[in-house]
């Protein structure tokens, strides 16, 4: 008896570690999702445009997974704007990205599992004299 509850404990709790990292997994993948909708879709013009909750990856096949993005903002340190190669033109005129952090978490309800993370985006070209105009 002893040898056989030995053998369903272990296999029950190998059983909940891959329960827990498929939903993990899913986490993962979801935020990936919304690294991916945040590239296609931003709006530096409408920060607040850019934010959404609990947007599902799949509503049809795995509604559990979902995404969501918050506002993005500038960076808090280093450079506001990066220098681009190639856009500078005669005059004194220079062109660069605009630097942006976004949050995104996704998550899986049915495993009870949140991954966070930050994205940076950059936006451009810009031109980066006028700023200082």
């Amino acid at each position: 008896t002893a040898v056989g509850l030995l053998v369903f404990a272990m296999s029950t709790q190998d059983i909940r570690i891959s329960g827990r990292l498929v939903g993990e997994k899913k986490a993962v993948s979801a935020a990936e999702a919304g690294a991916h909708s945040l590239s296609t879709t931003f709006n530096p013009f409408n920060m607040a445009s850019n934010a959404v909750a609990n947007v599902p990856v799949d509503s049809t096949n795995d509604p559990a997974s979902q995404y969501s993005i918050g506002i993005p903002a500038r960076p808090a340190s280093g450079t506001a704007l990066l220098p681009m190669t190639g856009y500078s033109q005669s005059g004194g005129q220079q062109w660069g990205q605009a630097r942006y952090n976004a949050p995104i978490t996704g998550s899986n309800t049915k495993y009870m599992s949140n991954v966070q993370v930050n994205l940076g985006l950059g936006y451009g070209p810009v031109e980066m004299t006028t700023t200082y105009r």
